[in-house]
């Protein structure tokens, strides 16, 4: 699947949305250890990443040579600012209309427009690809996250009260949250 978008952001700047490719692997890589260091609000720490650049670049491959999920990032000031994909819940035939949204942005970039962008992105992606419902895991806290998500039609199915358990202020109360995309 193939995606490019140029977008103005809220301070006038360029950014272009696009997939993530092979190129970008050393680039994608640093924003993962960057976002995930910045913010308590994602799944895992820097040092859980289980990739290497080399592993990372494998993966944008996978990703940009697929018909159903993708790997998008955010370039504005010449660098990846953000990340965001999409991917298959499952093949099997009962989950196959499910898609799992993920997304992280420099902090620095926060404020932007490019989260919405991006969320907007993946949105269309999975309507390509033919999915039927788009999902996500959301921290309680993440008042603003949460904010955007509704606004583009995500609906809480559920909360975790103790669905992550962060390093450095204990349970976090997650929010599941889908999207209808067939409506």
């Amino acid at each position: 699947m193939k995606y490019e978008q140029l977008i103005t952001l809220k301070n006038g700047r360029n950014c272009i949305l696009r997939n993530a490719n092979a190129a970008d692997a050393k680039g994608v890589y640093d924003n993962f250890n960057l976002t995930h260091a910045q913010t308590d609000f994602l799944l895992s720490y820097p040092d859980e990443n289980s990739f290497n650049v080399e592993q990372e670049g494998e993966f944008l491959i996978e990703k940009e040579s697929s018909a159903d999920e993708i790997e998008l990032c955010a370039v504005t000031d010449g660098k990846i600012v953000g990340t965001a994909g999409i991917e298959a819940v499952g093949r099997n035939d009962k989950v196959k209309h499910r898609a799992e949204f993920g997304i992280s942005i420099d902090k620095d970039y926060w404020g932007l427009g490019i989260g919405r962008a991006l969320t907007e992105a993946c949105i269309d992606c999975a309507r390509k690809a033919g999915y039927y419902q788009l999902e996500l895991i959301a921290v309680a806290a993440n008042t603003s996250a949460i904010s955007l998500y509704k606004k583009e039609g995500f609906v809480e199915y559920g909360r975790n009260h103790r669905g992550f358990r962060s390093r450095t202020s204990g349970w976090q109360e997650i929010i599941l949250m889908y999207l209808e995309l067939d409506v």
